[in-house]
């Protein structure tokens, strides 16, 4: 069963949000910046937190962010709403590609994901599919209730980022 889920972007770099049975969600986006350029954006902690907290979740600010992009590596992002309260995501890296693939896993309760992110070359712009497999079809419910239906916003501010940094 394949379901369209959501979708955002111009017209030529739309990203595309599908359901793929009970636990898949597979997201695409055509960047137009090689694949060195994003790959540098998801695993540059400097440059990921310029891009990861959607804008439409005001207050909201990404307080820490430890990245270790390698296999066998370790990440921690820490979000606060301006108060005290501060709320994790963590997990490790399984593989790391550069240039080509990332592969983590999400932690922080027993229903995470196992993400799988790859950068393909297309002619000097980059096809980005990102693939999360859920342990549950309720995960996957809840994960289209909460983060993951912010992937088409942060990933249009991934886009504008990427056409200010350049090669």
């Amino acid at each position: 069963m394949n379901q369209q889920v959501n979708s955002a972007g111009g017209a030529q770099n739309r990203t595309s949000v599908e359901r793929k049975g009970d636990r898949e969600l597979v997201v695409t986006r055509t960047f137009n910046a090689p694949p060195s350029t994003v790959y540098r954006a998801w695993s540059q902690p400097e440059l990921f937190q310029r891009w990861w907290v959607p804008k439409s979740a005001s207050g909201v600010s990404l307080v820490s962010c430890d990245m270790d992009v390698r296999t066998g590596g370790k990440y921690r992002l820490e979000f606060g709403a301006g108060g005290s309260d501060t709320m994790a995501f963590y997990g490790k890296y399984l593989e790391v590609v550069p240039n080509e693939r990332i592969v983590w896993t999400n932690d922080e309760g027993e229903e995470g994901a196992v993400t799988t992110v790859t950068f393909e070359d297309q002619g000097g712009k980059t096809l980005l599919n990102l693939h999360e497999v859920y342990p549950s079809k309720e995960a996957l419910e809840e994960a289209l209730q909460g983060g993951a239906a912010a992937l088409p916003e942060q990933l249009e501010q991934l886009g504008e980022l990427l056409s200010s940094i350049g090669e």
